[in-house]
């Protein structure tokens, strides 16, 4: 018996012609290179003076320059309202911070990466990116990304130079291929998993599109039900997929970081910390996880306990 590879199945057929798009936004509070680079999303990389990233099916180019941010796009007109929306291009981060609480530690860490966004990510994307990410760093989470990319997606309108591009693949075609096809893309014990959800996807089992419109302790339990989908997981798909920004996952850097100053360094369980996080920082919780997670991950630096109400559960 012939074992799977991750080869290309082959010459790809050459992807169609689109039309160049360009359009910009001044933005005074947006850091493009913290949003992208924190953990949330693993298909943008560096490209000349700005970055390269696929959005369903679609190329886009970004740069920032101060506070004004350019994209390219190739696609139709309505492509650039799906990269506003993905980006959260109107959403005010003035007007988040402004709803947390009087917390040292979280207002530090805004200070310091004042500017860093939450996406709003294709739930499909996000979840099987996710379900991908168990026991792996950034790095490796996008390589293997990217080679299923290239075995399952379809080529991306693009120039006729530069990076060969491709679509991330759909439920319908992960669904279709082997657990064995998909460890050899370096899936290893996550493999099942993803077979397995995106399966619950194709076949309307698990209605990803209708998960925004229902509350999320209803989504969150949706999520849970599937093989390999934790609670972190799970929140991590609420939060940067299905636009449920009181989502607070939690994971050993979140937890590490919550315990250093909101628990006086008790041992807590995760579900405890998710729940302090979403009841103490309230209904933007998400972003407060996010500045609190990135500042824990690249600064390390310790802060004084800081022991609000309701810590001590």
């Amino acid at each position: 018996m012939r074992a799977a590879t991750c080869a290309d199945p082959g010459q790809p057929p050459s992807a169609p012609r689109e039309e160049v798009l360009q359009t910009a936004w001044h933005i005074p509070d947006y850091r493009l290179d913290l949003t992208l680079e924190c953990g949330q999303t693993f298909r943008w990389r560096r490209f000349g003076p700005g970055w390269l990233g696929v959005i369903e099916g679609r190329r886009i180019e970004l740069v920032q320059t101060g506070t004004l941010l350019t994209a390219r796009a190739w696609g139709r007109e309505q492509d650039l309202a799906r990269l506003e929306n993905y980006l959260q291009i109107r959403t005010s981060l003035q007007a988040v911070c402004a709803t947390f609480p009087d917390d040292p530690h979280l207002h530090e860490a805004i200070r310091r990466w004042h500017g860093l966004r939450l996406l709003r990510q294709p739930a499909w994307e996000c979840l099987a990116s996710f379900l991908l990410s168990s026991a792996k760093q950034i790095v490796q989470i996008c390589q293997v990304i990217e080679r299923l990319c290239r075995r399952w997606g379809r080529p991306v309108p693009g120039p006729a130079t530069g990076p060969r591009l491709w679509s991330f693949p759909s439920p319908e075609r992960l669904a279709a291929a082997s657990e064995s096809e998909l460890r050899a893309c370096g899936a290893g014990f996550r493999a099942p998993f993803l077979l397995a959800a995106a399966r619950a996807v194709a076949e309307g089992k698990l209605p990803l599109d209708e998960l925004p419109r229902r509350p999320y302790e209803e989504a969150r339990e949706q999520l849970l039900a599937l093989p390999g989908v934790g609670p972190k997981i799970a929140d991590c798909v609420c939060l940067f997929g299905l636009g449920f920004l009181e989502a607070f996952p939690v994971d050993t850097w979140v937890k590490r970081v919550m315990q250093e100053r909101y628990f006086g360094g008790r041992p807590v369980s995760e579900e405890v910390v998710a729940r302090f996080g979403r009841r103490h920082f309230g209904r933007y919780a998400g972003y407060a996880q996010q500045y609190l997670f990135h500042d824990r991950r690249v600064a390390g630096r310790f802060s004084r306990p800081h022991r609000p109400a309701g810590a001590a559960m």
